[in-house]
């Protein structure tokens, strides 16, 4: 079922013609306003992937190829295009960039976004990078940037383990991992987040990729918890197929 989910998910491509069509029609029921990337995905299923490297390098050119005028405030506000300039930026930099490069990019460069409004939009420092990555790996772009993501994840990670221990009042963990490009994840328990990510990793067709971990006195009850919150969209054993909102709702829990 997964496998067909998978073809059907890919066979579905939209033409240029068709999403410029969408975006006129959008921005005609919207008072004439074209909409931002997150609200024209959400309602008309086309993607940020469906068409950024595939028929337009920016939202705006898409927008103005279909004759309106870009949202210049949308713009900014949109999810998509901050990460994208945080990924290019960290590109540029050659490392994940502190709250004192944002800052001083903003002052070279006025038309990059305030170091805050990276912070309101994509969450603390560890939920930023975790969203960069999975943005990266998305597009199949800035793959040193993913690296640098990864890396700094796993060290995260590594720090709260080590804090648990060195605390005596904390006896486990509850992860989320994702199965490579799929949007198939695994919610598991275990002692030692990462040796069990490396235990499952070699099980699997492609590479899991780990998204979160949640630190815990009660791994069982805690993963417990999470299998029945998300029972509807269980695929089989601890895999389940979950959505952006899902995964965040996971995210936002460091310990319970």
């Amino acid at each position: 079922m997964i496998g067909e989910f998978v073809f059907q998910r890919f066979a579905m491509s939209f033409s240029k013609a068709h999403i410029l069509s969408e975006i006129k029609r959008t921005a005609a029921d919207n008072a004439g306003v074209p909409l931002g990337m997150d609200r024209f995905e959400a309602v008309t299923g086309i993607r940020y992937a469906d068409w950024y490297g595939v028929h337009w390098a920016r939202w705006n050119d898409a927008v103005r190829e279909a004759g309106c005028e870009p949202n210049q405030m949308n713009r900014a506000l949109d999810k998509y295009g901050l990460l994208q300039q945080y990924a290019e930026f960290a590109s540029e930099l050659g490392r994940l960039p502190v709250e004192g490069d944002l800052k001083m990019k903003r002052r070279r460069d006025p038309s990059f976004p305030d170091h805050k409004t990276f912070l309101k939009r994509l969450g603390t420092r560890s939920e930023r990078v975790s969203q960069l990555a999975e943005h990266c790996r998305s597009l199949d772009v800035f793959e040193n940037v993913v690296a640098w993501c990864e890396a700094e994840l796993r060290s995260s990670a590594s720090m709260v383990q080590q804090s648990a221990a060195n605390k005596g009042d904390l006896s486990g963990y509850v992860y989320l991992l994702k199965h490579g490009s799929r949007r198939e994840f695994k919610i598991g328990r275990t002692n030692n987040a990462l040796r069990r990510e490396g235990e499952i990793a070699i099980e699997l067709p492609e590479k899991a990729q780990p998204v979160h971990v949640i630190t815990t006195d009660d791994p069982a009850g805690i993963e417990a918890y999470w299998h029945n919150r998300f029972a509807a969209k269980r695929k089989n054993g601890e895999w389940f197929e979950l959505t952006a909102a899902d995964v965040a709702a996971f995210k936002r829990r460091r310990f319970m």
